[in-house]
């Protein structure tokens, strides 16, 4: 007579791999928009806990659950009969593992086509084009300048941008020149200098040039107010005002890539600050408040 035991197929235990594994996933998305380290600490957590899933998952599949079949009656078992046992695995495990490898193909190939098409251009072409501003000759030493410019000529009118700029003179041998953008960091309304046109406006090519002495600058829209440096005096921006880098070619004063600052020492050529990427008007850029304020959104 044979014995007839209730077993109970086995089942692999609860797991909190694949809640981990999603939500690193979810962290990689978001990171994509929002935040690189963000998107690094999602692959990180997806790495790890993709590990740990498919090696809970793959357990069973590196030891037998079956023993080794009998030889048929009458027949003696070999010497290498131990070896030669065919082993048994259950089916639940090839299928589960099947179903994992044929998700993250099909996964992949469904996201990599959406993220290549509408998050990768928010990370391309970012670089702003060179502006020459004209002869270095046209920024009287210690005077603001009003230079209205176009940033790409092929659009037209709409690329139209601001600055004002400020002949330091020379700091050492080299050319010192304050260059604030004119989009106050409160909400990126225009700011406007708080003093009058002190002579005729001049052009160069596309670039509009009117001398100005400003007591300081002004955003009509809320209030926010600048000192001549840039750095905030009252209402509701976060930080000092962007500025641009700057090179001298050819005798021009050619503008470059846009930055933030905050905190600023001193005043003209000896004035010290630390530049970050250009923020997003409304984002603290040093001191506490640029931890403990919201991920920033790329522009």
């Amino acid at each position: 007579m044979s014995e007839h035991h209730d077993e109970k197929p086995h089942l692999p235990p609860p797991s909190l791999w694949p809640v981990g594994f999603a939500i690193g996933i979810a962290c990689v998305l978001v990171g994509l928009v929002v935040s690189w380290p963000v998107a690094g600490v999602g692959a990180a957590l997806t790495l790890v806990f993709g590990f740990l899933w498919v090696r809970d998952v793959s357990r069973d599949m590196t030891r037998p659950v079956a023993e080794p079949i009998a030889p048929p009656a009458g027949e003696e078992p070999g010497e290498d009969a131990e070896d030669d046992g065919v082993y048994a695995y259950p089916r639940s495990v090839f299928l589960e593992l099947s179903t994992l490898g044929l998700g993250a193909a099909i996964g992949g190939l469904v996201t990599l086509p959406v993220l290549g098409f509408a998050v990768l251009p928010s990370f391309t072409n970012q670089h702003v084009p060179e502006a020459d501003l004209g002869p270095v000759d046209n920024f009287p030493e210690g005077q603001f300048v009003v230079a209205s410019y176009l940033e790409t000529p092929a659009l037209g009118e709409v690329s139209r941008r601001t600055v004002f700029v400020r002949n330091n003179g020379f700091l050492g041998d080299v050319p010192s020149f304050t260059i604030l953008y004119s989009r106050c960091v409160h909400l990126g309304c225009p700011v406007q200098p708080n003093g009058p046109p002190i002579g005729e406006a001049t052009r160069f090519k596309s670039v509009k040039l009117t001398p100005v002495q400003p007591a300081s600058f002004g955003c009509p829209c809320h209030g926010g107010q600048y000192d001549t440096e840039g750095r905030r005096i009252a209402g509701p921006p976060v930080r000092s005002m962007d500025r641009q880098e700057f090179s001298i070619k050819h005798g021009n004063l050619v503008l470059g890539e846009r930055f933030s600052v905050g905190n600023i020492q001193g005043d003209g050529k000896n004035a010290k600050m630390t530049a970050y990427a250009a923020a997003t008007p409304g984002v603290h850029v040093d001191g506490i408040e640029a931890w403990l304020y919201p991920i920033e959104v790329p522009q």
